[in-house]
């Protein structure tokens, strides 16, 4: 409950005026004038813009390090199963927490929250792809994690969908990580510099969050590593076996 002063018309009293602070009403009856309710809403909505940026653009970077390292798995897959996997656990929860955050950003603009309605949507090739990326990140994964657990007798298939999602998902992202690389380095930062740190709360909170997701994912990956080792044996003994019927 506020109350402002206003002069009375023979201006020799001032009687109090009874505002409504969950309104504008203030903004009414005082054009070009801005209430500090309102302020401190368009301030605060400011900073879950840029707490969610930071947040994103950190992950981005931790994904982007540990799919250079995946990728380099691929050039000798057969004696590299068992890193190529351990990556591939890590990444999960981050991929989750990334989408999550992406999510976020996504349902406030589309349900009107002034901050990010401010702040603006990707150009549009990267609002095409976004959906597209999610889809073939979470196929990719989820396909080699089954590769693991699946029969022999369904593994070629699998195989083909891991292999086919992984192309179509390096394209994309590619445009998708060009497209925002700029944000990225600007954004990444902030929680890291002791200047800039000071100037957002909750640096903290979201540097544990994306720690716990690493030690969730380090957990998953060593659980993983028994099966990852027994991966290619157990397909090169199918494999022979086959011959030898053909035989």
């Amino acid at each position: 409950m506020r109350f402002v002063n206003r002069k009375s018309s023979d201006k020799s009293t001032n009687r109090p005026v009874r505002l409504n602070a969950g309104t504008h009403q203030y903004d009414r009856q005082f054009p070009g004038k801005q209430s500090s309710g309102y302020r401190e809403r368009k301030t605060i909505g400011s900073k879950i813009v840029e707490a969610n940026a930071r947040l994103t653009a950190s992950i981005a970077v931790v994904l982007l390090v540990l799919l250079a390292l995946e990728g380099l798995t691929l050039l000798r897959i057969a004696s590299a199963i068992q890193l190529h996997v351990f990556i591939g656990m890590v990444l999960l929860p981050l991929v989750a927490l990334k989408i999550i955050s992406v999510s976020y950003r996504f349902f406030k603009y589309y349900t009107g929250h002034t901050g990010f309605q401010k702040k603006g949507p990707p150009v549009m090739i990267l609002r095409v792809l976004g959906p597209f990326i999610i889809v073939l990140s979470v196929v990719l994964l989820v396909s080699g994690l089954a590769l693991l657990f699946a029969p022999l007798s369904m593994r070629n298939e699998l195989l083909f969908i891991h292999k086919a999602s992984f192309v179509l998902w390096f394209l994309a992202m590619t445009v998708h990580v060009l497209g925002h690389l700029a944000e990225t380095l600007k954004f990444a930062p902030k929680d890291y510099y002791a200047k800039t740190r000071k100037q957002l709360q909750g640096a903290g909170l979201r540097q544990w969050t994306i720690a716990a997701c690493l030690a969730i994912g380090i957990l998953l990956g060593a659980l993983m590593l028994p099966r990852a080792g027994a991966y290619f044996p157990a397909y090169f003994h199918q494999q022979a076996s086959k011959v030898h019927l053909h035989k």
